[in-house]
């Protein structure tokens, strides 16, 4: 019975990561579709394998989300299947309608609800949520000013110059941005799943005799290789909302938006900071926006979008402690 608890559970995390990289991991490639440097197959093929290299490149985002969020003595193996269960519920229903949520946020809440089911508040880690915080700022604040000053400094650098030539020279650094906004968000959205996964495997599993949490190389490659394979799937929705809704981009644009939030997330990753790599991307393309003028960026797409990032913390809460109370009731039962 265990294992085949188990064995569900794992699943749910796969389903979970092939949602992120089905409404997620699109945010990296958005902007250079939009711009017609490249084309959607190619750049999906770009964002399957940086993503994939991405997430093999590190391991401290995984260790905060499985070890530094909630308490691991409020979780089991139940409780934790209804954490993700939100995570695939609420990235389905807004892929549906094309609004590029945080499935780090869902991710977060999810575990915290789902705790708290079993422990109450007391489940949380504060040390971990503050770092949750601090990756808000940098995903919001970080990434529009970053995307609004880098955007200023190219235009500064290039106003002298033609806009085909200024097309043709970004035209070609706006694929070597988009490797980087691909790269990093395997760094650090690739890794949450990464550190579920391995959480799960300690609470039921091989891993259970564990006292610290480590990541193994078969579970990084699992879990990225089926984010590769949900953007491969159906990344085209999000895109199109990213890269085309929000505002009008041009290669230079692009650039400096997927520059700007490549830079704040890798920084991130580095530090252990679990982060919204969609906030990042969204935040920065709002800043290069706004740098032609407020009127450019389409507040009222941009309005839905931040709307759908407000709601995913309350809303897969209180979903997971629903779930996760359903199944104790019915385990409870069972016996």
């Amino acid at each position: 019975m265990e294992w085949a608890l188990l064995i569900s559970v794992l699943t749910l995390v796969l389903m979970a990561e092939f949602v992120n990289g089905w409404t997620d991991a699109p945010n990296a490639i958005a902007t250079v579709v939009s711009t017609r440097v490249l084309s959607p197959s190619k750049a999906v093929v770009m964002a399957v394998v940086l993503n994939i290299v991405g997430a093999m490149s590190g391991t401290a985002v995984a260790e905060t989300v499985g070890k530094g969020i909630v308490e691991v003595k409020a979780l089991d193996l139940l409780t934790l299947g209804s954490a993700v269960v939100t995570v695939i519920a609420w990235g389905t229903v807004a892929w549906r309608y094309g609004l590029p949520i945080s499935k780090s946020h869902a991710l977060f809440s999810g575990l915290a609800g789902a705790a708290m089911a079993t422990a109450g508040p007391s489940a949380l880690i504060w040390s971990g949520w503050q770092k949750i915080l601090l990756g808000l700022v940098f995903s919001t604040v970080l990434g529009f000013v970053g995307g609004f000053f880098l955007i200023m400094l190219v235009l500064r650098l290039f106003h002298r110059s033609t806009p085909h030539k200024v097309r043709g020279i970004f035209g070609r650094l706006q694929i070597l941005s988009a490797a980087f906004m691909a790269f990093s968000h395997g760094s650090n959205d690739g890794q949450k799943f990464i550190g579920v996964f391995t959480l799960a495997l300690m609470l039921g599993g091989p891993l259970t005799h564990m006292t610290v949490f480590h990541v193994t190389w078969p579970v990084i490659l699992a879990c990225s290789l089926t984010m590769g394979i949900g953007t491969s799937v159906g990344g085209w929705r999000i895109m199109r909302t990213m890269g085309v809704k929000i505002t009008r981009l041009e290669p230079h644009h692009g650039f400096a938006a997927e520059t700007a939030a490549g830079t704040c997330i890798e920084l991130a990753s580095r530090l252990g900071i679990p982060l919204s790599t969609t906030h990042t991307i969204s935040t920065a393309i709002m800043g290069v926006g706004a740098s032609r003028k407020a009127s450019a960026v389409r507040w009222g797409v941009a309005g839905e979008v931040v709307t759908a990032w407000i709601l995913t913390f309350p809303i897969c809460g209180a979903l997971a402690w629903l779930v996760a109370n359903a199944a104790i009731a019915v385990r409870y039962l069972l016996h």
